[in-house]
């Protein structure tokens, strides 16, 4: 698993292959080193729905195996490819949504709730006998 974060700078449109076989194709335009890349991933299947809410000049990072084939030419010459499959995409700073049905966290400095204070109390005595950690 590899992951890169850079600026959009292209979305295709979904292109039908075959049947069976879908993808869509973007750029990145990667600048974090002295030469900036412009890279070319792909997205397949279902996964090109994960571009549906990005746009040009966002701000994106991006999971992605890298892929490799060989190929014979009707000729018989050998060539070989390489390509990026992207299969997760976030806007750069920020990490996987948290589900809207889940708990949500307690935020930093926060007062413990009732039953918390009541729980830790009742075993900080018997904890702090056998706790032996530094910490």
């Amino acid at each position: 698993m590899f992951k890169l974060t850079g600026t959009v700078k292209l979305i295709s449109e979904t292109q039908q292959i075959s049947e069976k076989f879908s993808k869509r194709e973007f750029v990145i335009s990667e600048t974090s080193s002295m030469y900036p890349q412009d890279i070319l991933f792909q997205a397949t299947q279902d996964k090109c729905s994960l571009l549906d809410s990005v746009k040009v000049q966002d701000q994106i990072e991006v999971s992605f195996n890298l892929r490799g084939r060989e190929w014979t030419s009707p000729t018989g010459e050998v060539k070989y490819f390489n390509s990026l499959e992207a299969w997760r995409i976030e806007k750069a700073g920020q990490g996987s949504a948290i589900p809207s049905d889940g708990p949500s966290p307690m935020s930093l400095g926060s007062e413990p709730t009732a039953s918390m204070s009541a729980s830790n109390n009742a075993n900080s005595e018997s904890t702090e006998e056998s706790d032996d950690l530094p910490f």
